[in-house]
């Protein structure tokens, strides 16, 4: 059973991860996060070492929630080929998907943490580097099971998918024109089925 202190840090984490991913570690304020929780800035630091542990630990939870989403999407899938094209149609919805995150907090934390905070951009770098190579993990078992051509390279085509999927959530949030993304995951399935499937 859980004890009161880590209710307490759960539901102070859980109500600043959207701030912190729209407004950024330096743009949110302690008034923010009091705010926001009804707490004072003792009960907040009670929890947590500093402003910089709590921003990790947001992004933590905001970046469960979004891999959470992609996991049983992908489980749900049988093939390879199926388990691509369901990361991909993730992403075709995404910014309906974040949008009570304030965005993708890749994209957000990433921005945000260059050249600010060597924590944060660490973890958003370790995040990004896991996905690429689980999305590569499943190209691999793909041409071992003989779904995807042999001569393709898992990591480049992760790299590939990844950064493309990345580009379009910037542009559709930017330009504020969700046809940056539809275009952009067409295109991934065209590549998945013409590059990639045996």
């Amino acid at each position: 059973m859980a004890s009161k202190s880590e209710i307490t840090a759960k539901y102070i984490v859980k109500t600043v991860a959207p701030i912190f991913n729209k407004k950024g570690y330096v743009g949110t304020s302690l008034s923010d996060l009091t705010s926001a929780t009804g707490l004072t800035k003792g009960a907040i630091y009670g929890n947590f070492k500093n402003k910089e542990e709590l921003s990790l630990e947001a992004f933590n939870h905001n970046i469960r929630f979004v891999l959470g989403l992609i996991r049983e999407r992908m489980d749900a899938e049988d093939t390879a080929i199926g388990k691509l094209k369901a990361l991909n149609n993730f992403y075709r919805d995404y910014t309906k998907e974040t949008i009570h995150l304030g965005g993708c907090p890749i994209l957000n934390v990433g921005i945000d943490a260059n050249h600010l905070n060597p924590l944060l951009l660490t973890r958003v770098d370790y995040v990004v580097q896991k996905l690429e190579e689980s999305i590569a993990e499943v190209i691999q078992v793909g041409i071992a099971k003989q779904e995807i051509r042999e001569g393709i390279e898992p990591i480049k085509y992760a790299r590939l998918f990844f950064s493309k999927l990345e580009g379009a959530i910037f542009m559709a949030v930017i330009r504020k024109n969700e046809a940056y993304l539809k275009e952009m995951t067409d295109h991934i399935d065209y590549t998945i089925d013409n590059e990639l499937r045996l």
